[in-house]
């Protein structure tokens, strides 16, 4: 049997045949009336596993981000902090100040996603009439682009203590918290303890098809909701959704620890190939994400090698080995990006009909070299 394994992002994910039953089974009302009984149980839910008040159903972690800029930075020419390789920074089109009216400022993020403190501190503005108010800092965990690094509990807490000094609100990026929850082996609540409002995404390594959710405080949900109407976001029927989303927490997050391993499994995999150019950074694989850092001095590039199709899979774990398969990966600049997520392959077309891929079964990459 062969598998295209595709590793782009832990966003290629598909729902389980559970998150399907659920689906097609879901009661549904008209949400944006409030009258959708499975999208109130996920809202309910969500909160209460973080500890908030309420939460709101939206479409992408893009749009939650934006809501929580949009009520947190409510008075134009606000400012809000964000690393410089935040997802907010690089991938979210300049929201914050295209439609928030919001002025971004970006402070310089370490290898582990975190940024200086006493930095923070010294941006941090609104006393002087010349300059912007900062009302808002925000922080991604786990952070994508530093490699699904998990922000550590000890540098959250002292952040939030300096930001209430000066009365800025926080905001956690968090599509990937429950990674951060697991690796931590905390509760997801006490990750965002002191947090404001913080966004979660159900599509990512938890596998639903669609749909993030935003929480807070009941005031904060309040108008989150008037500004998820604006942007467009009310969808009616939205539980059909939201069923794949309560099954996600029920029978993914408890099992995420699948995926860090298989993460872990490959990151030794690849550099027990002992390759002149090409290793991976085992300390540092936090979670579900794996760089595979290509020397700068190599005249070989990330998109070269995936063009020349050097990259192949094996499966771990059984005794098959190797299985036939083509692993699809991304490059960034010198590195290249691997996400191990719940459900992330698809047969390849000709070999089997096969539905999906089962998660106990670890794929991962090796080079021809």
């Amino acid at each position: 049997m062969a598998f295209i394994i595709d590793m782009r992002s832990d966003t290629v994910t598909k729902p389980t045949n559970a998150m399907k039953h659920a689906m097609i089974n879901s009661a549904l009302g008209d949400d944006v009336y409030g009258e959708d009984p499975t999208v109130n149980a996920l809202e309910a839910k969500i909160a209460a596993i973080l500890g908030k008040q309420a939460a709101l159903f939206v479409p992408s972690g893009t749009m939650a981000n934006l809501i929580a800029i949009m009520v947190h930075c409510n008075q134009r020419g606000s400012e809000v902090l964000v690393g410089h390789m935040s997802h907010i920074f690089r991938y979210e089109q300049g929201g914050a100040s295209h439609v928030a009216g919001a002025m971004v400022t970006t402070l310089q993020n370490k290898p582990d996603g975190t940024f200086d403190l006493d930095d923070f501190e010294e941006h941090i503005r609104g006393d002087d009439i010349h300059s912007p108010i900062t009302s808002l800092v925000a922080v991604e965990n786990t952070h994508n682009v530093c490699g699904g690094k998990v922000l550590p509990l000890e540098w959250l807490d002292d952040l939030a203590s300096r930001a209430r000094k000066y009365s800025v609100y926080l905001h956690m990026d968090g599509a990937r918290l429950f990674n951060a929850a697991e690796y931590l082996k905390e509760p997801a609540s006490r990750i965002v303890r002191d947090f404001d409002s913080i966004s979660v995404c159900f599509s990512k390594g938890l596998s639903a098809p669609v749909g993030s959710a935003i929480i807070g405080s009941y005031h904060f949900i309040k108008q989150a909701r008037r500004m998820r109407k604006m942007l467009g976001g009310g969808m009616r029927q939205a539980g059909v959704l939201a069923a794949a989303a309560l099954v996600a927490l029920d029978e993914i997050v408890p099992i995420l620890a699948e995926d860090h391993k298989r993460a872990q499994l490959l990151a030794k995999a690849i550099n027990s190939l002992k390759l002149k150019h090409f290793k991976v950074d085992i300390q540092n694989v936090h979670t579900n994400i794996v760089l595979i850092t290509i020397d700068p001095k190599c005249a070989i590039t990330g998109d070269q090698e995936i063009k020349s199709g050097n990259f192949f899979a094996v499966e771990i774990g059984f005794d098959c080995w190797p299985c036939t398969c083509t692993v699809i990966v991304p490059a960034l600049y010198k590195t290249v990006y691997l996400h191990i997520a719940a459900v992330c392959s698809v047969p390849l077309e000709g070999f089997s009909n096969d539905p999906g891929f089962d998660r106990d079964k670890g794929f991962f990459v090796a080079y021809k070299g």
